[in-house]
């Protein structure tokens, strides 16, 4: 909660500095405007679990939300001082705020008149107020970026004086160098496999300058920096007569006369959403540059999980204060790392039998640790700890165990399908072993489902399940399991007597 009321701190002071620029002072004086400033957020979240985000964002935010009919994104009210909340949420990937929603659009029967009509569309939104709070929100990820830049100057002369050498320095810069690089490589193993098209429209213009009451707030900047935009078209449905390309192309045109901004792909200041499902359109700014889910894994692997998902997983099995939690499986430590940041109340480990997957996920703790540190965080570091283990025969007690999640190997990039048919009932059968009877829990994650679904049907008498949730990872679809340990005691397949291992 730290970071999160430290964040929300920043940002009200960004808002005042900016509010008394910007907004002429009357009785009511400058900060009650921006007080009563209501805007809706638009959050793109994992494909199946977008009923886990808005219960975090009604637990957060106190907001109400909405979940789009279209897979994987979700709406809510906020007002601008809970935009620093909004950035620490755990559960969301993306971020825009909402110009103008319509639920019911009435295409036109010809490419050319629908065309016609994005072109009429952009001079008739309500850009005012989503431009004010991408503008607040741009001043603050540059004072927060400013601050961060401080405290790591301050942070490495205080591992100097405290140690007096400088290799530490040499690792943080390492460190911050890597989290550039691998943000790439997380991109290749994890790009959303989501049935639509993107486009995005470049051009050129001219000088920029905003049609409404921030252009004069920033008349330092603008005066001496070209604002520059793109706009990104996202298109679900088989109905429509036109394609992504053309709606971002002329809509995009639209925008860059009426705005007069200079359009540029990959330098742009701002960049408009067009998102087209079926007949719902959604127009908004997007308030990320990056998706939040890069934050605490700065070493990747084959088979990296997304932070994101793992807070979904681990949400799903609700952990309780000083419940112990297991990743027997963790390869760069995604979900133990989530689960020591979120639930610092409870233990966490992490294991795998391959030891570069340990040492990966060993220099993410080490990682998130020198990160707390440069930020001046006073950390007693973190419940967590990293070990190379077999799978099929845990060091850890029987019934220890609270909950366990894990994403288990697809048999894609690591692994065979024809291995998971022996590898998951050993992986099932040792894990209620671990697991507490009566009240332990399970989170696992498969493409493999036949195979699963299979190794689970010889477990019925130790696990049961609860629930399932559909996902979409890399492209491919697969099923998060929540299984509840039965009362029933663990007995070792080589003590049952005349019995055969159901498999």
């Amino acid at each position: 909660m730290s970071d999160v009321q430290e964040a929300a701190n920043q940002l009200l002071d960004v808002n005042l500095h900016e509010n008394q620029k910007s907004i002429p002072v009357t009785e009511s004086g400058p900060r009650s405007e921006s007080e009563q400033l209501q805007v809706t957020v638009g959050a793109t979240v994992p494909t199946g679990f977008e009923q886990t985000a808005a219960d975090e964002v009604r637990e957060k935010l106190g907001s109400s939300c909405k979940i789009s009919k279209g897979r994987g994104k979700i709406y809510f009210e906020i007002s601008v001082e809970s935009l620093a909340q909004v950035h620490c949420l755990r559960s969301v990937d993306n971020l825009f705020v909402v110009v103008q929603e319509f639920k019911d659009y009435q295409f036109k029967e010809t490419k050319e008149e629908v065309l016609k009509d994005f072109e009429e569309l952009a001079g008739k939104l309500p850009w005012s107020d989503p431009l004010k709070v991408w503008k607040i929100n741009t001043s603050f990820k540059k004072k927060k970026t400013k601050h961060k830049k401080i405290n790591r100057n301050s942070g490495k002369e205080k591992i100097d004086n405290g140690r007096g050498n400088k290799t530490d320095e040499r690792d943080v810069k390492k460190e911050f160098t890597n989290n550039a690089l691998d943000s790439d490589i997380l991109d290749y193993y994890e790009n959303p496999g989501i049935k639509e098209e993107v486009s995005t429209l470049v051009g050129d213009g001219d000088l920029a300058s905003c049609k409404d009451e921030t252009d004069g707030s920033s008349k330092e900047e603008t005066d001496t920096e070209v604002l520059k935009f793109r706009v990104t078209c996202n298109r679900a449905g088989e109905k429509h007569c036109f394609s992504s390309y053309e709606a971002a192309r002329d809509f995009g045109g639209a925008v860059q006369e009426y705005f007069k901004w200079k359009a540029d792909m990959t330098n742009f200041d701002v960049e408009v959403l067009l998102n087209i499902h079926d007949h719902e359109i959604v127009v908004g700014i997007a308030l990320t540059e990056e998706s939040l889910h890069r934050r605490s894994i700065t070493h990747f692997g084959p088979t990296t999980l997304r932070s994101t998902l793992a807070y979904g997983m681990l949400r799903l099995c609700a952990p309780q204060p000083t419940d112990i939690i297991v990743d027997p499986m963790c390869g760069t430590g995604a979900i133990p790392i989530e689960g020591a940041t979120e639930w610092s109340n409870c233990y966490h480990i992490a294991g795998d039998n391959n030891p570069l997957a340990v040492n990966r996920a060993a220099n993410n703790i080490s990682s998130l640790l020198t990160k707390n540190q440069i930020k001046g965080k006073l950390s007693w570091g973190l419940p967590i700890d990293a070990v190379q283990w077999d799978i099929r025969n845990l060091p850890l007690r029987t019934g220890s165990v609270d909950i366990i999640v894990t994403d288990m190997p697809f048999g894609k990039r690591i692994g065979s399908k024809k291995r998971n048919w022996d590898l998951y009932p050993a992986c099932l059968r040792e894990m209620s072993r671990v697991c507490r009877p009566g009240t332990g829990r399970a989170v696992l994650l498969t493409q493999d489902k036949k195979c699963f679904t299979k190794a689970l049907s010889g477990m019925g008498h130790l696990w049961r399940k609860v629930h399932t949730v559909w996902v979409n990872i890399g492209g491919l679809h697969a099923a998060v399991y929540l299984l509840k340990r039965t009362p029933q005691a663990f007995v070792h397949p080589s003590e049952q007597e005349g019995e055969r291992t159901p498999w």
